[in-house]
């Protein structure tokens, strides 16, 4: 008997948003081999240049709004040192969430004044964030305790320390102040930030530790992307600063941390469609879209459609600095003003903290294909030289097609949905021995069926999903890393620990 044939869907795609920069790198497949070629798969390629075109437009909003302050750069979604390094070389500031990213960012040129040190802190952490003089942004009174009881016993500077919040609450709450509007604002736990409601015990923890600590502001922390919630905890934050300075103290910065997302598909319509089918596919409507009937957080109880789809919404327009935009835009839930005046009446500096917005199209991720079979149950399989934990998009809920790019020709990237187009669906696995190994639990569509030796580019995975989750398991490779950049209308290139922001390849300035 021969290999049966599967009884595929019709091609969905869900083809990934690529601006200029990544698109021409993308169209280089000559340059893409030869670096594969060379440094082996999987490989990962950052566009340090990109960087800084993306902080340009968070400081247009800044300018839009009339404000002051820093804009950090969240290192923990990559380690790449070109990117930072390249940051550096602007005038804004970097978020170090461990020991060895300050490590990192100070031997990359960032000042101390420039540092903010964020995240779960061993004493070392805290010692180095102190003796350098970088700012502390304080979890709870216990970490405000232990930094205060760090700089006696060593003797070093008063450190600048922010205190950060979470768990804000809406009408109803406990405390004078510290209140939303009159429809209760629920988010999802944090470990991170101390509640709202323990604020006078942290000022007066702050006043004991005056001669140890200068704070300079607050900020907040919230596990949501909603926009109403962000306002609330907003708005809050500025009740704080004024209890802050009844009390004497003289906070000037209010942090309202990251989360402002980023749109990494091309077509709204093709995210919709794909949700949708991939819903009626759980029911047993149509046939199977994804190994072994995997539904991404949904699934089928007696017909019913339960559970919640547990994916990033990867068709996001209003992300990054458009989403700041329009958060400093809203009006103060029970002050009205927007929230932009708000801080301009106060005359509060504004620190924001993107990660995965400011290295938005700035990296790509690599892989040979390996290997192309068919199943038992008659689905393609494309194995690649690569696992999934050097390309966690799944693992971070993302879903988006990776782009072909054939030894010998151009890419051959999923295209929109036309009349007559000829596609295939595969799935990609990794090349661990491991049944879960598995790039896209989803079918992928193709414009044709991949061969050994050709690419596969994972688009956009700069942002916590290039080196998060990467390691040498199995003693498989863990991704190189390079630094590419246009020079004379070609693509150059340099090991990503070789990068400068002042130099060339060969030390040319």
């Amino acid at each position: 008997m021969g290999v049966p044939e599967p009884l595929y869907p019709e091609p969905l795609y869900l083809a990934p948003r690529l601006d200029a920069r990544l698109s021409s790198l993308l169209g280089s497949a000559e340059f893409l081999h030869g670096l594969v070629d060379a440094l082996g798969s999987p490989l990962n390629v950052v566009l340090p240049e990109q960087i800084s075109d993306n902080l340009e437009r968070f400081r247009s909003v800044y300018r839009r709004h009339h404000l002051g302050g820093e804009v950090f750069f969240a290192h923990k979604a990559n380690r790449s040192s070109a990117l930072v390094r390249r940051f550096a070389a602007t005038d804004a500031a970097v978020d170090a969430a461990s020991l060895g990213e300050l490590q990192h960012v100070l031997g990359a040129g960032f000042t101390p004044d420039r540092v903010l040190a964020t995240g779960p802190k061993n004493p070392e952490f805290l010692w180095l964030a102190a003796r350098t003089g970088a700012t502390v942004n304080v979890d709870g009174r216990a970490e405000l305790d232990d930094l205060a009881a760090l700089v006696r016993r060593h003797g070093l500077p008063r450190v600048r320390i922010l205190l950060r919040l979470s768990e804000f609450q809406g009408a109803g709450s406990q405390g004078a102040g510290f209140q939303g509007t009159g429809v209760q604002v629920l988010t999802r736990r944090s470990r991170f930030g101390s509640p709202v409601r323990e604020v006078d015990g942290l000022l007066a923890a702050v006043e004991r530790h005056r001669d140890a600590v200068e704070l300079i502001g607050v900020a907040y922390h919230l596990d949501t992307v909603g926009l109403a919630e962000k306002a609330v905890a907003l708005e809050s934050c500025v009740t704080v600063m004024d209890e802050c300075r009844n009390r004497g103290l003289q906070p000037r910065v209010i942090d309202i941390g990251g989360g402002f997302g980023v749109n990494y598909l091309a077509d709204r319509a093709q995210w919709e469609r794909y949700t949708t089918a991939l819903a009626d596919a759980v029911l047993g409507h149509r046939p199977a879209m994804t190994w072994r009937r995997h539904g991404y957080g949904l699934r089928s109880e007696s017909g019913t459609l339960r559970g919640a789809l547990g994916l990033y919404p990867a068709h996001r327009p209003d992300a990054g600095e458009r989403y700041l935009d329009q958060l400093l835009s809203l009006p103060a839930p029970t002050l009205g003003r927007p929230l932009a005046t708000l801080l301009l009446e106060h005359l509060y500096d504004l620190w924001a903290e993107p990660g995965r917005a400011l290295v938005d199209q700035c990296g790509l991720t690599l892989a040979r294909v390996l290997e192309v079979r068919r199943t038992d149950a008659g689905d393609w399989l494309v194995r690649l030289g690569m696992n999934a934990g050097d390309v966690s998009l799944e693992e971070h809920g993302v879903l988006m097609d990776p782009v072909a790019v054939p030894r010998g020709g151009g890419p051959a990237a999923a295209e929109p949905e036309r009349a007559g187009a000829e596609a295939v669906g595969v799935y990609l696995a990794g090349n661990l021995c491991l049944e879960a190994d598995l790039i896209t639990r989803r079918m992928v569509f193709l414009p044709r069926l991949p061969r050994p030796g050709d690419l596969m580019g994972f688009a956009n995975t700069a942002g916590y999903c290039m080196d998060f989750r990467a390691d040498h398991a199995q003693q498989q490779p863990v991704a190189r890393k390079v630094a590419a950049w246009q020079q004379a209308g070609s693509w150059r290139w340099c090991l990503d620990e070789e990068y400068w922001p002042i130099t060339r390849p060969g030390g040319q300035a």
